[in-house]
């Protein structure tokens, strides 16, 4: 089996993390977000990944070769010119994805983390016997969203609804599709839209079905999502019993701590935490509902809230950070500094406090 992962653009929404690593590649719970994903596709039994891609394929390129030994799959990249949308990518990497057997093949978009139920999924696309199959997940306020109108025993589509005003339903497209090669045949060579495009087709012929998505959802595409999502994946974790949770007298709820992270006496740490390799959290710190990368020095007595510290930076002693605030590479926030929301470039030292959510050059 193969699978497409639609990687796409620059990751603007995830600045200015995006901008020291493409966006596949910025950590999630301390695993590159894509990685999530490709392991999960190879414990079915895929066994070549194609990469859409339109920005920096040799970033990404040279990482990913590394874990095609580690993970023992084939990754590949099927470069774009020019952006192409949700469908043209298909289009594109046509060839790579048709191999003769005429199995299906998984598109993915690569913000979306999940519990990947990609065995049921297979199950139920053998099970519907039409063309296309995909997931959708239930949300409280599908207004935002394009909505799935479906036929609830059967799985079947009937159409799509693209940001409602009056309520027809709360399942919304997950992001997650199993695909017969056929579809290929539907696409043109073009700058076009799965969504609202080839999927409205396959529905208008009763050929699309759509699977509920058995536990959490989310699009991590920008920061307060990705905190959402950090929350939600590591209640996942939890409801495992999984062995790679923290546990001890400092941590509170559900907490990642890479093996070589240290972190010092007194400190308060949770719930939501991931701490990255190699960082060093002083004494006295509190943490909780955040992401700290690899290599950051936390010092003593610094509290951090809701944000996201990019990779070695560090955070000063009594420093307050929270609400949003999101610190690229190499950032130094000086002593006793207060951040509310500042979202700050790399390479960069805070010495005065950013007292309201603002970006930092």
């Amino acid at each position: 089996m193969k699978a497409l992962i639609l990687v796409g653009g620059f990751g603007t929404r995830l600045r200015p993390l995006t901008l020291s690593v493409p966006k596949p590649l910025v950590e999630f719970a301390n695993k590159p977000m894509i990685l999530h994903q490709i392991e999960a596709l190879k414990a079915v039994g895929v066994t070549e990944v194609v990469l859409a891609i339109n920005y920096q394929p040799e970033v990404m390129l040279n990482f990913l070769k590394e874990f095609e030994t580690k993970v023992g799959i084939k990754i590949t990249c099927s470069q774009e010119t020019e952006p192409m949308g949700t469908a043209g990518p298909l289009a594109l990497a046509r060839d790579k994805l048709i191999d003769g057997s005429g199995e299906p093949f998984f598109v993915l978009n690569s913000d979306v983390i999940s519990e990947y139920p990609f065995k049921e999924m297979i199950e139920f696309h053998k099970a519907h016997g039409g063309e296309a199959s995909i997931m959708v997940t239930k949300v409280d306020e599908p207004s935002k969203y394009g909505v799935v109108v479906m036929e609830e025993s059967t799985g079947q589509v009937d159409k799509f609804v693209e940001k409602p005003k009056l309520f027809v339903g709360n399942k919304i497209n997950a992001g997650i599709y199993l695909l017969n090669p056929s579809v290929l045949d539907r696409i043109e060579l073009r700058p076009t839209s799965i969504e609202k495009e080839v999927f409205p087709k396959i529905a208008a012929e009763k050929k699309l079905y759509a699977m509920v998505l058995p536990g959490f959802w989310m699009d991590i595409g920008q920061p307060r999502d990705y905190i959402t999502g950090l929350r939600l994946y590591l209640d996942s974790l939890r409801k495992k019993a999984s062995t790679k949770l923290a546990t001890g007298p400092h941590i509170v709820g559900n907490v990642l701590v890479h093996e070589s992270a240290k972190i010092g006496e007194g400190c308060l740490i949770g719930p939501d935490v991931a701490i990255g390799p190699g960082c060093v959290v002083e004494a006295g710190v509190r943490l909780s509902r955040c992401t700290v990368m690899r290599g950051v020095r936390i010092k003593k007595h610094a509290c951090i809230s809701s944000s996201i510290i990019g990779w070695h930076s560090t955070v000063g002693q009594w420093a307050r950070v929270e609400n949003m605030t999101i610190l690229g590479e190499d950032v130094h926030v000086c002593d006793e500094i207060y951040s509310n929301g500042g979202v700050v470039l790399p390479h960069k030292e805070i010495k005065s406090s950013i007292l309201k959510p603002e970006i930092v050059m």
